[in-house]
């Protein structure tokens, strides 16, 4: 099989969905890329961007607060797995 070209607009896209997500492999699975390539997409254009321009105070406290709500939903989903696992016991646990 030949290999696949992507062109810049592509590339940015995928660049932006991935910070704004936080995920490099949820964008790349979504998109059907290799995450090996979206980090080196997003590697470079760190690199060349990189005494441009600042994050400003606004974009910092958005990457916070991105990275804080990606934590909270993790801890939710391991609370809600472990409530089922508790709850299809054998009984055990159901007196606390």
């Amino acid at each position: 099989m030949g290999r696949r070209v992507f062109d810049e607009s592509f590339r940015k896209m995928a660049i932006e969905l991935s910070y704004t997500k936080g995920s490099v492999k949820e964008v790349a699975d979504e998109l059907g890329i290799s995450q090996t390539i979206l980090s080196k997409w997003r590697q470079r254009e760190s690199e060349s961007s990189q005494g441009v321009a600042e994050l400003t105070e606004d974009q910092k406290l958005i990457k916070k607060l991105q990275k804080e709500l990606k934590d909270a939903q993790m801890e939710r989903d391991i609370l809600k797995k472990a409530v089922g696992i508790f709850s299809k016991g054998d009984g055990r646990y159901s007196d606390l």
